[in-house]
């Protein structure tokens, strides 16, 4: 407790209520905010999150429920930068509890950055031989799309430790759902992959322009040549 109370009197010094009008509005004043942008709250947050090097995954856990549960976004924020931080202190065992802790109060801020600490830990087990994208079988038949989303994202940044044919496969798998936030995805995942392997993106994009949607495939080529 004492050290969310340190984290609380550094963020309510940085805030800027004015700044938290434009930061509501921008996520449709879905959640509350202290008006702490990105920088400032990395700042802030920076003494607290050096308090727990050394921590165990339990309590990294622990302490990410608790701020996720406080009312002013920039505190699922911080959450995330944690995580990120402290990412080789977590497994794919915890891969279940990472979901489930994006489900609560989901909007695509929080989902895509806990898509990125997911996607850290499965490269990691890639790393050493595993299995990565097994545990997101059970995230690309969700039925909460926000986890289906962040199963579509997970190996953005992997370059050429991405599975061409996993992403293709799951692409395709979700190009019928009408969400935008899927399709979104789907576009987002293949133009990132586009940077190691533009070739293969374009070929798949322009095979599959009947079933891929008009977002995803504008996505997927943003940055291809016309």
């Amino acid at each position: 407790m004492q050290l969310q109370t340190a984290l609380t009197a550094a963020l309510e010094a940085a805030a800027d209520p004015a700044r938290a009008a434009s930061m509501q509005a921008y996520l449709r004043n879905q959640f509350v905010f202290l008006g702490v942008a990105a920088p400032q709250r990395r700042l802030a947050a920076n003494t607290w999150l050096a308090r727990l090097q050394g921590v165990g995954s339990d309590v990294l856990l622990e302490q990410a429920q608790l701020l996720w549960q406080q009312p002013q976004r920039e505190y699922q924020h911080v959450a995330l930068d944690m995580l990120a931080r402290y990412q080789r202190q977590l497994g794919t065992a915890h891969v279940p509890a990472l979901l489930a802790l994006a489900r609560q109060r989901a909007w695509w801020d929080s989902v895509d950055g806990m898509a990125g600490v997911i996607g850290d830990v499965l490269q990691a087990e890639l790393r050493r031989g595993g299995d990565a994208h097994a545990h997101m079988d059970d995230a690309m038949r969700h039925t909460d799309f926000w986890l289906r989303r962040i199963a579509m994202l997970h190996q953005l940044g992997w370059r050429a430790n991405t599975d061409a044919g996993w992403l293709f496969d799951a692409a395709l798998a979700l190009a019928q759902e009408d969400e935008f936030f899927i399709r979104k995805a789907i576009g987002w995942a293949l133009r990132d992959y586009a940077r190691h392997a533009p070739e293969d993106v374009v070929a798949f994009t322009i095979a599959h322009r009947q079933r891929l949607s008009l977002l995803s495939r504008r996505e997927a080529l943003k940055h291809q040549p016309r």
